[in-house]
């Protein structure tokens, strides 16, 4: 194992009591229960506007439901200090913005920050973190250059490894793979698939990437513009009927006879390939 991979905390349960998201009088999400538990990889996916990233933050504590709660290991998120959750969960927002000029690795160390001292200094056990967490995200020779200067798929690279860095049990990513390139997207959330995996980590992650939710995801959360939403084993809720539901086009499936992918119909199916309907 490496260092950011042994969270400094035991993996508490996420769980939604009840919750109802709304803005202004549309109803986003209406009266939502589910449990998130270690060694779970969750994605939630669904049509743009339908309350994903908003739904990410009453997880976070952010933001309070509009009626419900939410909870670890039965504490209200409101009743838990920023520092007690900042141990608790690593929160990363769907737009990351960098306000000032510095390295990668000190973008990098300011995801150790929950665990230092009242000084603020790192030492030796906090700088192997750092340096590990950018080593998992293929910035190694990017370590010295300064944020400003990186491409946005590299930022977002840097931008998870201080979230790694944090070493929080419980990781909540609003599309940590925007802006990658196909390389990087694997080689995130094989990392992330391996940390569930491990039993030590409960992940959330916003995917748009339906295929790529159905390879790593363990559960899956599908949201629909009605304000209704699906959730359970990623393979029994990423359906084609689900998703052509919830996205409003009409999705199927098509198998080469060993890998099955979801596409949008009437999009021309390579050669060798049959529709697996609904």
């Amino acid at each position: 194992m490496t260092p950011w991979s042994e969270p400094v905390a035991a993996c508490p349960t996420l769980a939604l009591h009840d919750v109802s998201l709304r803005t202004g009088t549309r109803v986003l999400l209406g009266r939502l229960s589910l449990q998130i538990a270690p060694g779970q990889l969750w994605c939630v996916a669904g049509p743009n506007g339908v309350g994903k990233s908003t739904l990410m933050a009453v997880l976070s504590g952010l933001r309070r439901a509009d009626a419900g709660a939410a909870s670890l290991d039965g504490t209200p998120l409101e009743r838990l200090s920023p520092a007690a959750l900042a141990r608790q969960r690593a929160y990363l927002p769907q737009a990351v913005h960098d306000t000032f000029s510095m390295s990668v690795l000190d973008a990098v160390r300011v995801g150790r920050h929950p665990h230092l001292s009242g000084w603020g200094w790192t030492g030796r056990d906090d700088d192997a973190v750092v340096r590990a967490a950018i080593h998992a995200m293929d910035l190694d020779t990017l370590s010295a250059r300064d944020v400003l200067t990186l491409s946005g798929g590299e930022r977002q690279r840097a931008a998870l490894a201080a979230v790694l860095a944090q070493q929080a049990p419980l990781l909540l990513l609003d599309e940590p793979v925007s802006h990658l390139d196909l390389r990087h997207q694997i080689m995130v959330l094989e990392a992330l698939a391996a940390l569930a995996r491990a039993g030590r980590h409960a992940i959330v992650v916003i995917l748009h990437d339906l295929n790529l939710a159905r390879r790593y995801a363990t559960h899956a959360l599908l949201m629909a513009e009605d304000g209704t939403a699906l959730h359970g084993p990623a393979q029994q809720v990423l359906t084609p009927e689900q998703c052509s539901r919830a996205l409003r086009t009409p999705i199927v499936s098509v198998t080469d006879g060993v890998h099955t992918a979801l596409i949008p119909d009437g999009v021309p199916r390579p050669a060798g390939t049959s529709p697996d309907l609904p």
